[in-house]
């Protein structure tokens, strides 16, 4: 307690002037970690896992290894053809996947049942511990709305000091915006939570002119620049919620486990307005936290990371966490999108441990408002998990950690090895429909060869694969009616299960729309076709009705030729595909439908305990994000109208590492040539692109200039 004592008085003796924006330096050494050479350190010791690994990988070879056999028995009627093989291998290959799943629920569903404590011993009962280290709360934000994100960040800095250990973090808003407008903003909002929570308050605003590397590189930079000044950071995203009670608690548990590199929290959605995120909050909320306990329970020390919502010890991250730049151009090539599973493998490696708390709650985040806006994300996320293919064989990661790369790529690969499956088995039956059978093939033969699948044994073999795929909802719901208060919270049994049985449909016919897009998002990134880094809406789910058809035309378009293929075959294939075409024909109408939002009603289904009793701190964040504002038009002129806004401008930029002599920057060199050709301010800040404004405000010189022009408004 010194420590913190200390860390108290310096900070109420000290007042941080308004257009003080960064603290001292405090720079940390992290260099770029070989991926094909790896010296290990000595074998660290942690739990053993085995019993539980082999549980969950014998489970789901067990499991497999029945769905082949029976679906071997369903094609091996008068013999298997190639076309039959070909689908017997994809079927192994889905049918094992959905068994790992499974078993992983299952194991979740015990934990949960028999109130197994978590492996870092935190009791969320328990009174508040005591913490000494000091902590970075890092928010690392790209063009997001400003309003909202600091909104936010004030709740939660203030959820934060209502636990007495206000003093031992400082918090810092790291922005890689490249929006002029948004820029400014950013500062403007910053500048007013300051005047808001105290000149004491250790709450700092740093901006790159360069977004090198994306987020990663924005976390990599401030550790270079502050990183010994703290022993752990807390990372969050621009949505990103946490109560002050759960942040007290897994600072604790990383100073009571001092080879734990990182813990990561389990993120519950919130604020859900469209039916498309109410339906995903309500599923993440239900199932959420026992498919959480369950890989939590057999991963132990070699847990993941998901980028956000967790605590990192910044000295493991900055021994063995720098990402190296990969060799070749994107989408493989080029910095590392998802960096967070590479992190932790990374740390790993380098012989700390990985947590996960599935079970402690305070932890939260949104999701995309429309379906299209959750595609226009997965497919970022697609090219992130792709790229791991060329980091699969790097030297030293642990079998584990390899093991969440290929979950992650395969959660995409498994899409068109469906969207294969599928068409596989129309060709099977087109061939049996329209080839003339060979009935007396070359060679002895006392009996003709009828071609032919048992039918009656394909329908139990469906009937086991979806009850694989749904038993994990129904053990969930079990789980909650073993919880009393948290059912009644969900609006009761009835309800839940009534919630249950509509997600089931609305998740099964946007499952074949989803297989569609990601089989198309594989194809092109395979192709070599970039992403790029597109801003995530958060707010409106609306879609225009021209944008909805045309990005739903593809798998309308899939639909149809399905159905018709099927019709050409007979009316029982028709019926039996009817699950898949139906919600490819459906598409449109279910994108436009599910989009939609009523602010005025209350739903009464889909609902959540954090809907029916609003947390402390996402009530406070709710109430500071609504708060009217106006927005900034013009990020010149309210530089120019309000003299600590651009005092505190100019102050940030000074921080900023210098150009190199030599590095010309071609649209600061066009705008430089507008302002110097200008008679006004306003006609100079008419003649600025977006980018010849963001160049502008990254030069002060130049800005000076500008500001200095006459202003010859009527």
């Amino acid at each position: 307690m010194d420590t913190l004592a200390n860390t108290r008085g310096s900070r109420a003796a000290r007042a941080i002037p308004l257009n003080e924006f960064l603290p001292p330096a405090s720079p940390m050494d992290m260099a770029a970690q070989p991926l094909r050479r790896f010296e290990p350190p000595p074998a660290p010791r942690f739990a053993s896992m085995w019993a539980r690994r082999a549980f969950i990988l014998a489970g789901a070879a067990v499991l497999t290894s029945a769905g082949c056999y029976e679906m071997y028995r369903v094609l091996q009627v008068g013999g298997i053809t190639v076309l039959e093989s070909i689908i017997l291998v994809l079927f192994v290959l889905l049918f094992a996947w959905i068994a790992f799943s499974f078993m992983s629920a299952l194991a979740g569903f015990a934990v949960l049942l028999t109130r197994k404590k978590n492996e870092l011993g935190i009791d969320p009962a328990a009174p508040l511990p005591a913490i000494q280290s000091r902590t970075a709360m890092l928010l690392p934000t790209y063009n997001e709305d400003p309003y909202r994100v600091l909104a936010r960040l004030r709740a939660i800095y203030e959820s934060v000091e209502e636990t007495g250990y206000g003093s031992a973090f400082d918090w810092f808003v790291l922005s890689d915006t490249t929006d002029p407008a948004i820029w400014i903003a950013e500062e403007k909002c910053f500048l007013r939570l300051r005047q808001d929570v105290g000149s004491t308050a250790a709450i700092f605003y740093r901006h790159r002119p360069e977004n090198i590397a994306r987020k990663s590189g924005n976390i990599e930079e401030w550790v270079r620049r502050f990183g010994s000044a703290y022993e752990c950071m807390l990372i969050l995203d621009a949505d990103s919620l946490m109560s002050g009670d759960t942040i007290v608690r897994i600072v604790a548990a990383m100073q009571e486990h001092p080879k734990a590199a990182l813990i990561q929290t389990l993120p519950i959605v919130v604020n859900a307005r469209s039916l498309f995120a109410r339906w995903q909050q309500f599923a993440g909320r239900l199932y959420g936290p026992m498919l959480a306990a369950g890989i939590a329970w057999w991963h132990g020390s070699e847990g993941n990371y998901w980028g956000h919502n967790a605590i990192i010890r910044v000295r493991a991250f900055a021994q063995c966490a720098g990402l190296p730049k990969l060799r070749g151009r994107k989408p493989f090539g080029g910095h590392i999108l998802s960096h967070d599973f590479i992190e932790a493998a990374l740390m790993r490696r380098g012989g700390w441990a990985i947590h996960m708390a599935p079970t402690l709650r305070g932890s939260y985040e949104e999701c995309p408002p429309s379906l299209s806006d959750f595609v226009a994300r997965d497919r970022r996320w697609c090219q992130g998990n792709l790229q791991h293919l060329a980091l699969l064989p790097a030297r030293g990661f642990h079998w584990v950690s390899r093991l969440h790369l290929l979950t992650g790529i395969g959660s995409y690969l498994t899409a068109p090895l469906w969207l294969i499956f599928l068409m596989f088995g129309i060709l099977v039956s087109l061939q049996a429909q329209f080839v003339r059978p060979e009935y007396f093939p070359k060679g002895y033969s006392l009996f003709p060869t009828w071609p032919a699948q048992d039918p009656i044994l394909a329908a139990w073999v469906f009937v086991g694969t979806m009850g694989m795929l749904i038993a994990p909802k129904l053990l969930a719901f079990i789980v909650l009616l073993t919880d009393r208060n948290t059912r009644n919270m969900f609006g009761g049994g009835f309800r839940v299960l009534a919630g249950i049985v509509t997600e089931t449909i609305l998740s099964g016919l946007t499952a074949p729309v989803m297989m569609i897009f990601q089989s198309s998002a594989v194809a092109e990134i395979l192709l070599g076709r970039d992403a790029g880094w597109q801003v995530q809406r958060r707010e409106d789910g609306m879609v225009s009705r021209r944008d909805t058809v045309n990005t739903y035309a593809v798998p309308t378009l899939f639909g149809i030729a399905m159905a018709v293929s099927a019709y050409a075959v007979s009316l029982p294939l028709l019926l039996w595909m009817m699950p898949v075409i139906l919600g490819l024909l459906l598409s449109i109408p279910l994108a436009v439908l599910s989009s939609s939002a009523d602010p005025n009603r209350a739903p009464r289904l889909f609902r959540t305990p954090e809907q029916t009793a609003s947390p402390r701190v996402l009530t406070r964040a709710n109430e500071l994000a609504n708060v009217p504002h106006s927005p900034l038009s013009c990020p010149l002129r309210a530089l120019r109208g309000d003299v600590d806004l651009r005092e505190a401008h100019l102050n940030n930029l000074s921080g900023q590492r210098p150009r190199n002599r030599g590095d010309v920057d071609p649209h600061l060199a066009i705008a430089r040539a507008k302002i110097e050709d200008a008679e006004s301010f306003e006609e100079a800040a008419g003649y600025l692109s977006r980018r010849e404004k963001f160049a502008v405000l990254n030069a002060p010189r130049i800005l000076a200039g500008l500001l200095a022009l006459p202003d010859h408004r009527a």
